[in-house]
């Protein structure tokens, strides 16, 4: 296992906190209690702990789909707690990438069509010819230079998966997040999916963050992170 990079944190959470209404409303629950976390350019983190414990909501906040209720959200020295939902729509699109344990990828479109999904809402023309020259390197680096112009449907469960990762770094992403990349897997493609995000994220430099229940995939990381009433540890 590498040790973590030591340059300045590409991400900082700052004594985070989430709240939601109880199923009744006359009360809050609390999911995230402060939460702090800095994270190098490059680095890669899983995050473990229970099922229901706020893993996911931690990673939707980080990953600006969800607000937290207080506390401070930096990428790349940028705080996002202070911009709107249309600035942060864009810092989703350009700067973070997502694959979540269901690919989510649209069944009528081929593999490349699913790949540049999120060029489309790029409004630079230039950003979006490169993300379109990048696809077909970045597909057939990952196995797939066969498999163009096949729907999902067609794919295997690892294939899917590995459309989705594409899609994720397809606009080149500065931090990519994994919901339990590996879960609908199978040992085989699991452990192929774990050697291409790890592979990855060496090769583009990506900081990587990983929501796994799987201990195999959380060991690969230079850092796990348990949480766990509400608090992220080091394990």
């Amino acid at each position: 296992m590498s040790s973590p990079p030591t340059s300045a944190p590409l991400l900082q959470l700052k004594d985070v906190t989430k709240q939601y209404a109880s199923a009744a409303g006359a009360e809050r629950v609390s999911v995230l209690l402060g939460v702090s976390l800095d994270l190098a350019r490059g680095e890669r983190v899983a995050i473990v702990g229970p099922s229901g414990c706020g893993k996911s909501t931690l990673l939707n906040i980080i990953g600006t789909l969800d607000r937290a209720t207080s506390g401070q959200l930096l990428l790349d020295g940028e705080d996002l707690s202070r911009l709107d939902d249309l600035q942060l729509a864009r810092v989703r699109n350009q700067q973070v990438g997502f694959v979540f344990q269901s690919h989510h990828l649209l069944p009528q479109c081929t593999v490349l069509e699913n790949v540049l999904v999120p060029t489309l809402a790029d409004p630079d023309a230039s950003r979006r010819r490169a993300a379109g020259e990048r696809a077909q390197p970045l597909l057939a680096r990952v196995g797939l230079a066969d498999r163009l112009h096949h729907r999902p449907g067609q794919l295997s469960g690892g294939e899917r998966q590995r459309v989705a990762v594409v899609r994720a770094l397809i606009n080149g992403p500065k931090l990519l997040l994994a919901d339990e990349p590996t879960g609908a897997l199978d040992r085989h493609n699991a452990d192929a999916l774990a050697t291409l995000l790890l592979d990855l994220n060496r090769e583009q430099n990506i900081t990587l963050i990983v929501v796994t229940h799987a201990p195999d995939l959380a060991r690969k990381m230079d850092r796990v992170l348990e949480l766990r009433d509400g608090q992220l540890a080091a394990q």
